[in-house]
C-alpha cells in the first residue's frame, strides 16, 4: 500500500498509468486518463431513460434533505464584556470524489458524494473511478450520474493509486483538499494512510447491515434483506440479533432457498459464509440492542413490535431503520439518506456523509483594549507556568503602548 501512495507521489502519471494496466487490466495514454466530453455525451446513448429518471429522483430527494441540514446551520455569535466571537461556515475549495467500480456500478453513490459537495458551495468537484476491463471505459450510469450533478473533472483510476492521486496530484490530476467516497478494504486503508495530506471523511468500506428483529418479523423479508445487503461484496458484513428461535431458523430456510435461485448468487453466498450470522437469544430484546451497539454497524434495522422504541435504544450505527417498511436497500436510493456510512465498528465516532462533511466552521474574534487589560494577570500566571513568557509580553505590549490603527 505504502508502495504504492509513494509511486503514485513521485512518478505521477506515468505510475497512475502502471497501476490501471495491472489492477484493472486497461492501458491508457496519459491524455486518457481523463475523460473527455464526447465520452460523457455517449454515455447517454447507453442508458434507458427509465435510468436517468431514478437517478434524477434519487438526486431530488437527497438534495430536499440535505438543503435541510445546511438550512439549519446558523451563523453564531457571542458578545460580552469587549469581546465579539462570531463563527461562520465556509465550504472546503476542493473535493475529490471515490466511486467504486468492479462487478457492479454505482451510480447512486455519485450522488450521495457530489450533490452535498455541490450544495455546501465547493468550487472543484473530481470524480474517480476505476475503467471495466472489457470497455476501457467508467460506466456509462456513472458518468450520467456525474453530469446531472454538473462535475466536469472525472479521471479513469481507481483503488489506492486514484486516492494517491487526489491527495499528492500528478501532473493530469491536480490535488484535492478532502477526499470522499466508499470503497474496499485498500480503498479505506490508503485513505486513511494519505490523512496527514489531506482530509478525509470517514472509514467506509465494505457494507454491513444488522437487523435486530422479535417474533414478529418475516423471516422471508429479513432473509431478502440480508441478501440484498451481501450482494455488495464477499467482504459484506450482515446479520440477524433476534428473539425469536423460530425467526432465526426460518430465516435460515429462507436463505437457503433463495440462495438456490439467486442472482449474484455466488457472491451472496460467500459473503454470508464468511461474515454473516444468525444469533439468538430468548427473550432479552435489551441484551440485542447492546449488542448492535458494540458492533455499531453501518445499518441497524429494527424490525420489532414497537420498533421506534427499541431504535431509540440503537446510538453507535451509521442509519437506524425503523419498522418493516425502511429497508436498507431503500435508503441506497431514495429516502433521502446519505448511503456513505461509516463501517467496521467506526460508527461509534463517526456519522455518515451529509453537507456538513465538505463546510469548515471559521472563528472570527475581536477583544476591545479595555478588556484585554484585564486580562493580564491570568493570562501572566499561565504563560509563565507554562513556560511560555512571550504571551505575556505580548498583551503587556499591546496594552501600554496604544496600537495605531
Amino acid at each position: 500500500m505504502w508502495r504504492v501512495l509513494r509511486d503514485v507521489r513521485e512518478r505521477g502519471d506515468d505510475a497512475l498509468l502502471e497501476y490501471v494496466a495491472r489492477f484493472d487490466g486497461v492501458v491508457l495514454s496519459r491524455g486518457r486518463l481523463r475523460v473527455e466530453p464526447e465520452a460523457v455525451r455517449a454515455a447517454y446513448g447507453d442508458v434507458s431513460r427509465d435510468a436517468i429518471a431514478a437517478l434524477e429522483l434519487v438526486k431530488r430527494r437527497l438534495e430536499r434533505a440535505e438543503r435541510r441540514w445546511l438550512d439549519g446551520l446558523r451563523r453564531a455569535r457571542v458578545a460580552a464584556d469587549g469581546v465579539i466571537i462570531e463563527s461562520a461556515y465556509r465550504p472546503i475549495r476542493s473535493v475529490g470524489c471515490y466511486i467504486p467500480g468492479g462487478r457492479a456500478a454505482y451510480p447512486s453513490s455519485v450522488l450521495m458524494n457530489v450533490v452535498p459537495a455541490r450544495l455546501a458551495g465547493v468550487e472543484r468537484i473530481v470524480v474517480c473511478s476505476p475503467p471495466s476491463r472489457e470497455t476501457g471505459e467508467i460506466h456509462p450510469l456513472v458518468l450520467v450520474a456525474a453530469d446531472l450533478c454538473g462535475v466536469t473533472e472525472i479521471y479513469r483510476v481507481g483503488g489506492a493509486a486514484a486516492i494517491a492521486a487526489l491527495a499528492y496530484g500528478t501532473e493530469t490530476i491536480p490535488p484535492v483538499e478532502k477526499i470522499v467516497g466508499p470503497g474496499g478494504p485498500y480503498v479505506v486503508a490508503a485513505k486513511l494512510l494519505v490523512a496527514e495530506r489531506v482530509g478525509i471523511d470517514l472509514p467506509a468500506g465494505p457494507s454491513e447491515l444488522v437487523i435486530v428483529a422479535d417474533e414478529t418479523a418475516s423471516p422471508q423479508v429479513i432473509a431478502a434483506d440480508l441478501m440484498a445487503q451481501a450482494e455488495h461484496g464477499e467482504d459484506s458484513f450482515c446479520g440477524l440479533l433476534t428473539t425469536s428461535r423460530q425467526v432465526a431458523q426460518e430465516t435460515a430456510r429462507a436463505l437457503s432457498a433463495r440462495l438456490a435461485k439467486a442472482e449474484r448468487g455466488e457472491i451472496i453466498r460467500r459473503a454470508l459464509a464468511r461474515q454473516g450470522f444468525l444469533l439468538h437469544t430468548e427473550g432479552d430484546l435489551d441484551l440485542l440492542v447492546r449488542f448492535a451497539n458494540a458492533l455499531a454497524p453501518e445499518h441497524v434495522q429494527v424490525m420489532t413490535r414497537r420498533p421506534k422504541a427499541v431504535a431509540r435504544g440503537i446510538t453507535r450505527a451509521g442509519l437506524v431503520l425503523i419498522g418493516p417498511y425502511s429497508p436498507a436497500s431503500a435508503s441506497d436510493y431514495v429516502l433521502g439518506t446519505n448511503h456513505v456510512l461509516p463501517t467496521g465498528g467506526t460508527a461509534a465516532a463517526y456519522s455518515g456523509l451529509s453537507v456538513l462533511d465538505f463546510l469548515r466552521r471559521v472563528t472570527y474574534v475581536e477583544c476591545a483594549r479595555r478588556r484585554l487589560s484585564t486580562f493580564l494577570e491570568p493570562v501572566r500566571v499561565l504563560a509563565f507556568a507554562e513556560g511560555l513568557p512571550n504571551h505575556s509580553r505580548a498583551l503587556e505590549e499591546r496594552v501600554r503602548h496604544r496600537v495605531k490603527r
